[in-house]
């Protein structure tokens, strides 16, 4: 008797109309019809043989295609034995030393920086974004790298308006002078009058659009992430908000900068005491399994879920938003795509909340 065995790694994610296969060793993520779903199931119980038992001729060609296919991506392995006890399944747990991982900034004056570095190195922050209102010149962003040269942080990500003073020599002195930057982002940029083929050791990204903070949220599949760890954290808390920190242009300390309720001003309090108060952490379990909608789609666990741009339609029990993202036009009971700034209900609920 022949066994089909699933590889630890693969992660399958049914939704209502199709399933996501995960191969999470991989990074890569692919649809599959919900069929191939029932007969996984199957499987699990029944040797390909006992399977095929079950069928008539045609669906009998159907199925071991089906088998084919699996193998062929190396999503699983065939055995001449029942190994189940011999292959436990992946862990899923999720453990993070970190009480706080990630920290987004929106950024008027670095000067905040050293105010809150004690509380980053505290906390064990991994990584900093920060969205600066204002045009860095180089020795800012040199400042911004030395302040945090021995600490824990893995990284820094940094978004800011392009101005005049970003040519090579900027870049080639970034190379030189800093270690934690792995990210810059200019917005508002003009076509470059010169070239970038050097290899920085920190990503470059140029827009000519504007970039505001509220771009964020949206859901699209070029967002979509499967990252083992994002996934795991994915499936036990929520995907955006979870151990994660945010400071507003006024030093307010936030779950995100976008989000109305503020635990405390970064003058008058600490992140330590902000994280500290009771409904600070009040959205962190949140999972998609729980989000209306968004608990029937084959994309929830490599899905980022915004908790500010909702179509805050429904509360559960406990008084928490559980209303689908609302830049998002993915329908999982048709498996269709729309944009859903063509959709005019989304479009005048986004211009209600957006004030900047």
């Amino acid at each position: 008797m022949n066994y089909f065995n699933l590889f630890a790694n693969i992660l399958i994610t049914k939704g209502i109309t199709r399933i996501l296969i995960s191969d999470l060793q991989r990074n890569v993520s692919e649809l599959y019809p919900l069929e191939l779903y029932e007969i996984i199931e199957e499987l699990k119980n029944k040797s390909v043989e006992d399977l095929l038992k079950d069928y008539d001729q045609e669906s009998k060609v159907i199925i071991q295609e089906y088998v084919n296919l699996l193998l062929d991506k190396e999503y699983g392995f065939v055995t001449e034995n029942d190994w189940d006890s011999n292959f436990p399944p992946l862990s899923f747990e999720h453990h993070e030393p970190s009480a706080i991982t990630n920290l987004f900034i929106e950024m008027e004056d670095i000067g905040i920086l050293k105010k809150i570095y004690p509380s980053i190195e505290n906390l064990g922050v991994k990584h900093l974004v920060i969205y600066s209102l204002k045009s860095l010149p180089l020795k800012d962003c040199i400042e911004i790298d030395n302040i945090f040269k021995t600490s824990v942080l893995s990284g820094i990500e940094i978004f800011s308006p392009f101005h005049q003073e970003v040519d090579l020599s900027f870049l080639q002195a970034l190379q030189k002078n800093t270690v934690r930057i792995y990210s810059l982002i200019f917005y508002n940029s003009p076509k470059l009058s010169f070239k970038t083929k050097d290899e920085y050791r920190f990503s470059l990204n140029f827009l000519k659009d504007d970039l505001k903070i509220s771009a964020c949220g949206k859901v699209e599949l070029k967002y979509f992430n499967t990252n083992i760890s994002k996934v795991i954290e994915a499936v036990n808390h929520n995907s955006c908000l979870y151990k994660k920190v945010g400071i507003d242009r006024k030093g307010d300390i936030k779950n995100c900068p976008l989000m109305n309720e503020s635990f405390g001003n970064v003058d008058k309090k600490s992140l330590e005491e902000a994280i500290n108060q009771p409904d600070f952490k009040k959205y962190w379990n949140l999972t998609k399994d729980q989000i209306e909608i968004c608990k029937d789609c084959e994309f929830r666990y490599v899905c980022t879920d915004c908790r500010v741009y909702t179509e805050n339609t429904l509360k559960n029990k406990e008084g928490l938003n559980i209303s689908k993202p609302l830049k998002c036009g993915y329908n999982p009971y048709t498996g269709v795509w729309d944009d859903w700034s063509k959709n005019p209900l989304k479009q005048e609920i986004f211009n209600s909340l957006v004030f900047r």
